[in-house]
């Protein structure tokens, strides 16, 4: 049977480097929910960041209704009405790819925001700070829309990646 590949040994380590090249590495979880997209529970949205500016201060990724009136209220005000808030921060990794993961109390559709919190202060500064959401597109000058913000979860892990934006000068935020 080995007389048959042996034209083909020479090609051996090759191919080994290419099959191990392929598997993806493992990505690095964060947040209080990340149990549930590591063991692959759900509900859950895995949020998978890109276009991190630097490594400093905080990640929020906060779970809104899919309600365009809900979208960026008041967290205590929707809490108080009984309406679907979560949020879940951690400091990113000091290298390499990361995600967040957060709950989602049932199947359906929400609405995401991930801030890249780099002062460490609870109020969003636009001067600093970056934020994303899964849709595409760039923010500009005006607040979010909430198209943009829309992700649909399932039973299981949902994921999504997001790219953050940061404020680029007249441009607005725009991703780096």
């Amino acid at each position: 049977m080995l007389i048959a590949f042996r034209p083909f040994l020479p090609l051996l380590p090759l191919g080994l480097m290419l099959a191990s090249a392929a598997a993806p590495m493992p990505i690095e979880m964060l947040g209080s929910d990340a149990t549930a997209c590591r063991a692959g529970r759900g509900p859950a949205i895995q949020v998978n960041v890109a276009g991190l500016k630097d490594r400093q201060g905080e990640m929020w990724l906060e779970l809104y209704p899919a309600s365009e009136d809900d979208f960026l209220r008041d967290d205590t005000a929707l809490v108080a009405e009984g309406k679907t808030f979560r949020r879940t921060r951690a400091a990113p990794p000091a290298s390499g790819d990361f995600a967040m993961c957060v709950s989602v109390p049932r199947p359906g559709r929400y609405a995401l925001l991930l801030r890249h919190n780099r002062t460490g202060k609870d109020k969003f500064s636009i001067w600093t700070d970056g934020v994303g959401f899964p849709g595409a597109g760039t923010i500009g000058r005006s607040k979010p829309k909430f198209a943009q913000a829309v992700v649909d979860a399932g039973n299981g892990v949902t994921v999504s990646t997001i790219r953050l934006q940061y404020l680029r000068g007249l441009r607005g935020f725009q991703p780096l």
